[in-house]
């Protein structure tokens, strides 16, 4: 009985190593080319590769050929990973926005609560918002009625709705600045460099009339004529109001709107900087006591 189990055992082995040869020449076969047929398929590949080349390089020059300028980079105060913004020129932002781009921008996500010890004292901030006049209502008598502005208003539009925008600006819509730093391609140095990079054009590009030429703005072509120029308006404080000037407090105060948490966030980057770094030094040495003895044992094996 032994003898023939141990005959199966042996034949069933035997059929298991032939099929698994089998299966083994059968995958590691690869298809074997002559020499006439290398060389035709390793031209093949170069001759596709240099065509992949030329229609990338072919595309990067049709890219090339739309003018496009990029914004510098600007060395401002609040790029630090823990400074602040300069509330004083926050502050000679917002006259800078008061009194030019009010005129056609609107911020209808900032109220003048959020001036409040950030630029103005809260009897500033109070007295700014009851320069305007804010519809409300309605009244007992169901009539709607202006009354001064509030902490709680929102800066007011310089228009009624979107149709009256474009109508008196040539059909441009002139667009919220309420995020507007955050919401364009290089922030700040964006705005900067779009409020103080007017120009005339260059020769043989023709703009219609009504548009101005600006290398900065997608198109180049821009609704908006320049707004900014020396002495146009008077800070408060007494700064020089060069044009420079004029548009980096009012990026400055952009940035602001855009983002009011930024000096709190910052704040608390360096809290946790700080609780990091003694739990750091905590951990290392509770690491340090526990796997001493560990680090430190000797273990010796015996034999027998």
């Amino acid at each position: 009985m032994a003898a023939v189990v141990g005959r199966i055992l042996k034949n069933d082995l035997v059929r298991n190593q032939l099929a698994f040869r089998s299966q083994k020449l059968k995958f590691s076969s690869f298809p074997r080319f002559a020499n006439s047929s290398k060389k035709v398929l390793s031209i093949t590949g170069v001759g596709i590769a240099g065509a992949a080349g030329l229609l990338y390089a072919f595309n990067d020059t049709l890219k090339a050929g739309d003018l496009v300028v990029h914004p510098a980079k600007h060395p401002w105060s609040h790029n630090g990973p823990i400074s602040a913004l300069d509330h004083a020129s926050i502050r000679r932002g917002y006259e800078v926005y008061k009194q030019v781009c009010s005129a056609c921008h609107s911020m209808q996500y900032v109220r003048y609560r959020e001036l409040v010890n950030v630029s103005h004292s809260e009897d500033e901030a109070k007295a700014e918002a009851e320069e305007i006049q804010v519809l409300d209502g309605p009244n007992e008598e169901g009539e709607m009625f202006k009354r001064p502005g509030k902490l709680f208003d929102t800066f007011p539009s310089p228009y009624a709705n979107e149709e009256q925008a474009r109508a008196a600006n040539n059909g441009a819509y002139p667009p919220d600045l309420s995020l507007i730093t955050s919401a364009r391609h290089g922030g700040e140095d964006y705005v900067f460099a779009l409020l103080t990079g007017y120009c005339d054009p260059p020769a043989g590009v023709e703009i219609r009339e009504g548009l101005y030429y600006n290398p900065y703005f997608p198109g180049h072509a821009i609704g908006m004529a320049q707004a900014l120029y020396n002495e146009i308006i008077e800070y408060s404080d007494g700064t020089p109001a060069t044009m420079s000037q004029l548009a980096k407090d009012v990026c400055t105060f952009l940035k602001w709107a855009a983002e009011p948490e930024h000096d709190t966030r910052k704040r608390m980057f360096i809290k946790v900087m700080v609780v990091l770094s003694l739990l750091a030094g905590v951990s290392y040495y509770y690491k340090r006591l526990k796997w001493s003895t560990l680090k430190s044992r000797k273990i010796v094996f015996k034999q027998k």
